[in-house]
C-alpha cells in the first residue's frame, strides 16, 4: 500500500517507520527542509530506542523517503496520515491551524478515492472540519473525488513506541464508511495478525477516546500524588497503600506510581484541551480541573522539600540532579518537572550539576543560556561527575542507570548526606542504614518537620493560584 505520512514528528515518523517495515511504501512529509535533509542522512531528531535502526534499513531498502511537500510524490498514495502538532492554544484548547493546513494540501494533490487518517490528537469533530477543507479544495479544482475521513488516534508511549506500533494492545477507527473499514483492515493486517486488535467506532468516538484515554491516566498518576501527600502528613507510608491498592485487579499497578508530577507532550496539553473542550460546551469538568491543579502542585513538590531542608537562601548549596526527561527512554524534556525543579532552586542561589543519558543536548537547547553563562548550572559528561561535594543528590527521572548505584561511592564523592528521591526508586531504611537522610514522596521515614513543610507547600499553593 502507498502511504503519506505528514508530519515527521514524534508519532508521525515512529508511524511511517513502522508501516514501511510492514513492506508498504511510505513517504514522510515536512516543511521543515533541514530535517528532512538531516532524515535522509539518518540524523534522527528525537530519541526513541530502535527508531534510528528502523529508518535507516527500510530508507536504505527504498520502502521508507522523505519529501518536503505532497507535489513531490511520484506515488499517489491510498492513505494520508495527518501527523501533526497540535499545541495548547492561548485559551488552553488545542490549536488545529497545522491539522487544517495538512488537510488543504490534501485537496489540492488528491487524484483519486483515499482515506485521510487522523493520527495527530484532536478535538472531536475535528473530521468535520477536514473534511469540508477538503472539498472545498476539489470545489476550487472542480473536481468530484470520493474520500473519507478517519480517526485513528495513536497510543504510542514515549520510550516503547515501536513496540507498542509493531504490537499494539488495541486499534481505535472512528470510521462511518464500509470502504474506509475494509481498507484500513488491510491497511493494520500485519500488525493485528495474531488476534483481532482493531476496535471499530463512530469518528466522534475515537477523537474522544484518545483525550479519555490519557485524561484517565493522568487522573490516577494526580490521584496518587495526592494520596502520597496526605500520607507524609498523617505517618502512612505511600509505598504500602500503593502495594495495598495495585492488588486490587480491579484498579491495578499502572500508573499509581507517586512522584514528582506527569509532563511531557501528551498529558500536560490533553487534560488542557479536554478542560477547554467541556467548557465550549458549558460543561464544568470539576475531575479534570482537580487533575490539572494536583499536578501543577506536585511538581514544585522537589523544590519544596529542598526549601524545607535548606531554608530559602540556597547560595551555598551544591544540588546534583539525575535526570532532566520528563520520563525514562526519550529525551523530550517538554512540561518536565526538571525545568519548574532547576527554575526554583536556581533563582534561590543554589548550585546545580545535572545529567541525563539522552536530554542533554535538549537541555542545552531549551534551557536558559544565562544558567549556564553563568555556571548556575553545569552539565556533565557521566552521572557521577555530579556528586563531587554535592550537598544533596535529586532523582527526577527514573532512569534504570539510577535504579541501584554504588551508594558507598556516592557518600564518599558528596559533601552532605541527603538524597531527595523524586520517584521513590530508593529503599529509605538502607539509605538511612548507610548514614544518608532520605526525603521521598510519601514515605513515612520522610524526616521533614511537618509544620515547616506545611508553610512552604502552602506558601506555593497561594502563588500557583494567583
Amino acid at each position: 500500500m502507498n502511504i503519506a505520512v505528514i508530519g515527521t514528528g514524534y508519532v508521525g515518523l515512529v508511524t511511517g517507520a513502522c508501516f514501511s517495515e510492514m513492506g508498504n511504501h511510505v513517504a514522510c512529509i515536512d516543511i521543515d527542509v533541514k530535517k528532512v535533509e538531516k532524515l535522509r542522512k539518518g540524523i534522527m531528531p528525537i530519541y526513541e530506542p530502535g527508531l534510528e535502526d528502523l529508518v535507516k534499513r527500510n530508507y536504505q531498502d527504498g520502502r521508507l523517503e522523505f519529501l518536503t511537500s505532497l507535489h513531490e510524490q511520484s506515488i499517489e498514495p491510498d492513505v494520508y496520515f495527518i501527523a501533526v502538532g497540535t499545541p495548547s492554544d492561548e485559551d488552553g484548547s488545542a490549536d488545529l491551524q497545522y491539522v487544517l493546513a495538512v488537510a488543504k494540501e490534501v485537496g489540492k494533490y488528491i487524484t483519486k478515492y483515499s482515506v485521510v487518517i487522523d493520527k495527530s490528537t484532536v478535538p472531536v469533530a475535528t473530521a468535520d472540519k477536514v473534511r469540508q477543507v477538503i472539498r472545498a479544495e476539489l470545489k476550487q479544482r472542480k473536481l468530484q473525488i470520493d474520500f473519507d475521513v478517519v480517526s485513528n488516534p495513536e497510543f504510542l508511549k514515549e520510550g516503547a513506541a515501536i513496540d507498542d506500533c509493531m504490537r499494539p494492545d488495541r486499534v481505535v477507527v472512528g470510521t462511518d464508511s464500509e470502504r474506509a473499514r475494509t481498507l484500513l483492515k488491510e491497511l493494520y493486517a500485519p500488525f493485528t495478525h495474531n488476534y483481532e486488535r482493531m476496535i471499530f467506532m463512530g469518528i466522534r468516538d475515537a477523537e474522544m477516546t484518545k483525550y479519555a484515554a490519557n485524561a484517565m491516566l493522568a487522573t490516577k498518576i494526580s490521584f496518587m500524588n495526592e494520596i502520597a501527600n496526605l500520607c507524609e502528613r498523617t505517618g502512612a507510608d505511600v509505598e504500602n497503600v500503593r502495594r495495598g491498592i495495585g492488588s486490587d485487579s480491579r484498579i491495578g499497578f499502572s500508573f499509581i506510581y507517586p512522584g514528582c508530577g506527569y509532563g511531557g507532550s501528551c498529558f500536560p496539553k490533553d487534560v488542557k484541551a479536554l478542560i477547554r473542550l467541556a467548557e465550549q460546551y458549558d460543561f464544568e469538568p470539576k475531575v479534570l480541573y482537580a487533575v490539572e491543579a494536583r499536578n501543577e502542585l506536585q511538581k514544585n513538590i522537589l523544590g519544596q522539600k529542598i526549601l524545607a531542608k535548606f531554608g530559602g537562601d540556597l547560595s551555598q548549596i551544591k544540588i546534583a540532579v539525575w535526570g532532566l526527561s520528563f520520563k525514562p527512554g526519550t529525551d523530550d524534556m517538554r512540561e518536565s518537572p526538571a525545568i519548574l525543579f532547576l527554575e526554583k532552586v536556581i533563582s534561590r542561589g543554589a548550585t546545580v550539576k545535572a545529567y541525563d543519558p539522552e536530554a542533554m543536548s535538549v537541555a542545552k537547547r531549551e534551557l536558559p543560556v544565562s544558567w549556564f553563562n553563568e555556571e548556575k548550572l553545569v552539565l556533565t559528561q557521566h552521572q557521577e561527575e555530579v556528586l563531587k561535594d554535592a550537598d544533596v543528590l535529586v532523582l527526577i527521572t527514573e532512569w534504570k542507570q539510577f535504579r541501584n548505584p554504588d551508594f558507598t561511592k556516592i557518600k564518599a564523592s558528596m559533601r552532605g548526606n541527603v538524597i531527595v528521591d523524586g520517584r521513590n526508586q530508593y529503599d529509605p531504611a538502607q539509605l538511612q542504614a548507610l548514614g544518608f537522610e532520605y526525603v521521598g514522596i510519601g514515605r513515612r521515614t520522610t524526616p521533614l518537620p511537618y509544620n515547616k513543610m506545611t508553610s512552604i507547600v502552602q506558601e506555593e499553593e497561594v502563588c500557583i493560584a494567583e
